[in-house]
């Protein structure tokens, strides 16, 4: 294994900053979820023993076992709040669209970049990419659908591409809003369309957005202490663990807590862009790019929805939010990093 400290440790202790977090506001979730700390961490040592072009070379396999999981989700998984999102494996349970995005990171990758890139393979690439996104968005999860689709945009953009196929994905992606909004559940609809006065239903869906705003404010510059918030501990924050976890840090360790937050995953993220530098290969700074701007993205919407710049999308802080998919699959993606380097 390449143990590259200033990697290792920012992940971990991002991952104690949770712990810590998540045992004040939220202490029912363990000790069982403990558990997912330590799968994402064997994760993480696994695959980081080997050379990304070790693991590309089952990248084709990744993606017909992403596409059979997602299915068997949608066969078999718990239902749970009109939504089919988890498969249960005794007393836990996983989530299937959240564990094949790094897995689809690295099949993407390498089909983008293993050859010179013309309309008709940009067009059985966006085809290919389709599929998922579908499975995924009829679950339904928007937010997982958007970030896997933004990773799949960070790869092609790192593509050996021209102009006309950059016009080509863009028209793709705008003709697919429409279609995309068509499947959203009538929920995610109102969050949308809620977004631009949450006061107009402060009762119903702009409850959310106001509840977490209040709570980002509340917590001023040292927050009102670990186990003291109100939002949080009187329950008034809703999803205080996962949705709104950057709220529950604001509120309880206050401005102070959030930007030691925000810096350990800086760190994080300037670590995984020196990998591009010295990449193995043009796949794998290829998944490099398509993880960066998954992460990047994922942790604005995630800030941008806790402090009402953004509409509600259910995406979690990575590493940080209770959700022992997302942790899992996040440290797979990291532990796939560090192999990637010459």
């Amino acid at each position: 294994m390449k143990f590259d400290g200033l990697l290792v440790f920012p992940i971990f202790l991002t991952l104690l900053f949770s712990i810590f977090v998540l045992n004040s506001i939220s202490p029912a979730i363990f000790p069982s979820y403990y558990w997912y700390f330590i799968f994402g961490i064997v994760a993480f040592l696994f695959f980081s023993l080997f050379d990304f072009e070790v693991v590309s070379a089952f990248s084709k396999f990744f993606y017909i076992g992403s596409i059979v999981l997602l299915l068997i989700t949608l066969i078999i998984g718990q239902v749970t709040r009109g939504t089919v999102r988890w498969i249960p494996i005794g007393s836990l349970s996983i989530q299937p669209s959240e564990i094949v995005r790094p897995f689809l990171l690295v099949f993407f990758a390498n089909y983008l970049t293993e050859k010179k890139l013309d309309i008709k393979r940009i067009v059985k690439a966006i085809l290919l990419m389709i599929l998922p996104l579908f499975l995924i968005l009829v679950q339904p999860s928007l937010g997982v659908t958007a970030l896997t689709a933004i990773g799949f945009f960070g790869i092609f953009l790192s593509a050996d591409i021209n102009k006309k196929s950059i016009l080509l994905l863009i028209i793709s992606v705008f003709a697919l809003i429409p279609i995309i909004f068509m499947f959203l559940a009538p929920y995610q609809k109102q969050r949308i369309t809620s977004f631009l006065d949450p006061s107009k239903d402060p009762l119903g869906e702009g409850y959310n957005a106001i509840q977490s705003t209040i709570s980002v404010g509340s917590g001023k510059l040292f927050g009102r202490g670990l186990g003291r918030g109100v939002g949080t501990q009187l329950l008034f924050l809703p999803e205080r663990q996962t949705d709104f976890i950057f709220a529950s840090v604001s509120e309880e360790m206050g401005f102070i807590g959030a930007i030691i937050l925000l810096i350990l995953t800086v760190f994080i993220f300037i670590r995984i862009i020196s990998y591009t530098e010295k990449a193995i290969n043009i796949p794998a700074r290829a998944f490099l790019a398509g993880l960066f701007l998954t992460l990047f993205a994922q942790v604005v919407i995630h800030v941008g929805m806790n402090m009402g710049l953004l509409p509600i999308t259910g995406v979690p802080y990575p590493l940080v939010s209770a959700g022992g998919s997302s942790l899992l699959a996040t440290m797979t993606a990291l532990g796939i990093v560090v192999g990637t380097k010459r």
